[in-house]
């Protein structure tokens, strides 16, 4: 194996992408990300003095006429994620989607042989889920779908028990649209989302309120690409490094969402666990106040407690978008129930539960006009289900070193 080997990844737009981070933790070689437009594609690939590169979306198909010679999973299914260079010049196009999606299958791939699966979309992704399930004896439909279709398409094939996306709808920046209303599947047992970003989708926050199991791409992902660097390597690599690579980027990725009652020190405490994790902290509170240029109580008293919710939905759809943030929210956050989905899709939630009696409610507009004690009744109830995780709060420096210690950030 040579010294100082190159790969990368192309496609249109890869400003968000987990692969070199993903790649670095393999080792043993550069991995740059090379965003191209169509015209590009062609020229790049005869041109570029890589040892190798993975393809992402749009192009998948599209590199297929510039390969020498395609392995078979490539031919079978019609879908290119990764180009080896031949010894003698040209590429050879390889499909490691196809490891990939078989890990995100998993166990469950038995269980649904013979029964009906749902493929969103057709595009180069989807064309390796097909090659997947009929080697596995899963029948299979597709249904193409818009990047910007909603929620209310007409349903089609309401008796799959298997429903995988793999389309882009959801995706990040996206966030929020659904490919298909879950409610028309009746069947459905289990569902695959190949997005990654989000961590959970609007599709897959359906699916969990039906209470049907949901997973997100994060883990095809990193078995693809641990099955690229070893066709890029020439070697194995241990089963198990694409399950601790999810875990991790998983880690990474995650927001920290503060929940709790007013005076709880969720400002202080975010800001702490920001000085500690080196993660950059969004306070919806302060947010509101530059967009505004008024004050919380201020906000109240003008315009009353609506319109403020209305300002702070509007913020935290747009702060949980991002990825691995220290995000500190309003007492009042878990007041508005379409809030739940935005906290969950790319956050892990703590409730900062401390006592009553030590709140600090001075300026603080609804704890002032309702009362402590019946806001509090009111929300605990709320605090308690929204949240993944609960930490007592005395010390704010002590609380915010168990979160950090807690969550291995």
């Amino acid at each position: 194996m040579k010294d100082n080997l190159r790969f990368g990844l192309i496609g249109r737009s890869l400003k968000h992408s987990y692969s070199p981070a993903i790649h670095s933790m393999i080792g043993g070689y550069e991995y740059r990300l090379f965003p191209l437009e169509p015209d590009e594609l062609a020229d790049f690939v005869k041109a570029t003095d890589l040892d190798g590169f993975n393809v992402t979306i749009p192009y998948k198909k599209a590199v297929i006429p510039l390969c020498s010679e395609l392995s078979p999973r490539a031919e079978a299914s019609g879908s290119v994620n990764t180009m080896l260079r031949l010894p003698g010049g040209g590429w050879r196009g390889e499909n490691t989607d196809y490891e990939g999606f078989l890990r995100l299958l998993g166990d469950d791939a038995p269980a649904f042989h013979e029964k009906k699966a749902l493929i969103l979309g057709d595009g180069g992704a989807a064309a390796t889920v097909r090659t997947v399930l009929d080697e596995l004896g899963i029948r299979h439909e597709t249904l193409r779908i818009s990047r910007y279709a909603g929620p209310d398409l007409k349903a089609r094939h309401p008796d799959a028990e298997l429903i995988i996306n793999a389309t882009p709808v959801g995706m990040y920046p996206e966030n929020g649209k659904s490919p298909v209303d879950l409610g028309d599947y009746p069947a459905c047992r289990l569902v695959l989302d190949l997005i990654y970003n989000p961590a959970k989708t609007a599709l897959m926050l359906q699916a969990e309120r039906l209470g049907i199991p949901a997973r997100g791409g994060l883990l095809m992902l990193c078995a693809q690409a641990t099955r690229a660097a070893e066709l890029f390597l020439g070697q194995d690599l241990p089963r198990e490094l694409a399950g601790s690579i999810a875990d991790k980027i998983r880690r990474d990725m995650l927001n920290v969402l503060l929940i709790g009652m007013p005076g709880c020190g969720k400002t202080t405490i975010g800001r702490r666990l920001a000085e500690l994790t080196g993660r950059e902290l969004l306070d919806t509170d302060e947010l509101i106040r530059k967009k505004t240029g008024m004050d919380i109580p201020e906000i109240f008293e003008k315009f009353g407690e609506a319109c403020f919710r209305e300002l702070e939905t509007g913020v935290l759809r747009e702060v949980s978008k991002e990825s691995g943030k220290i995000i500190a929210t309003g007492g009042g956050v878990v007041t508005v129930p379409q809030n739940l989905d935005l906290i969950r899709q790319n956050s892990i939630c703590i409730f900062l539960d401390r006592e009553k009696e030590k709140l600090d409610i001075s300026g603080r507009p609804l704890s002032r006009s309702v009362g402590i004690d019946e806001l509090y009744s009111r929300r605990l109830p709320l605090y308690r289900c929204w949240a993944d995780l609960t930490f007592r709060v005395d010390d704010p420096d002590t609380t915010a070193e168990n979160i950090k210690k807690e969550l291995g950030l």
